[in-house]
């Protein structure tokens, strides 16, 4: 009788753990309105100064030009690294000093502090190629983009 309840105990205990692992990995990969303002798109023409492949996401950073002129600096949120290899982009695509266009949505904190921030739809690069950099399924608007998207 004791060995049932020390197994129930730790097969209950092991369940347990693996929920608040699950729930913590779900927290921790967003939906797009948690963080990006679907009514604040923005298009950025700018250099690339790092690019960070990691999960769940990917992100690209560049300084791009406001309109008044004045050179700021961006993260923009893309796909898995996997998506964005499944698209043509990897690591010697998005090399360091690249110009590239990036069409997406802002952060919702518009403070640009410590770098503004937003979410990528697509990349042009110089020679006129275009990839969707998005992740698909996140709540984004449906905006033509993403290669799922039936408008």
């Amino acid at each position: 009788m004791n060995s049932r309840l020390t197994l129930s105990t730790i097969l209950g205990a092991g369940i347990l753990a693996a929920a608040a692992i699950g729930v913590g990995s779900a927290a921790a990969h967003h939906a797009f309105s948690a963080e990006f303002d679907g009514k604040s798109p923005v298009l950025l023409r700018g250099k690339v100064t790092k690019v960070e492949w990691i999960n769940p996401h990917a992100w690209v950073h560049l300084n791009a030009a406001g309109p008044d002129g004045k050179v700021e600096e961006w993260m923009v949120e893309g796909g898995t690294p996997n998506t964005l290899l499944r698209a043509g982009v990897d690591k010697n695509t998005l090399k360091v000093g690249t110009e590239i266009i990036v069409r997406g949505y802002q952060s919702k904190d518009k403070a640009c502090t410590p770098v503004c921030k937003a979410n990528g739809r697509d990349v042009t690069f110089p020679d006129g190629r275009k990839v969707f950099m998005g992740s698909s399924g996140t709540g984004a608007p449906k905006d033509g983009s993403d290669p799922g998207d039936k408008q």
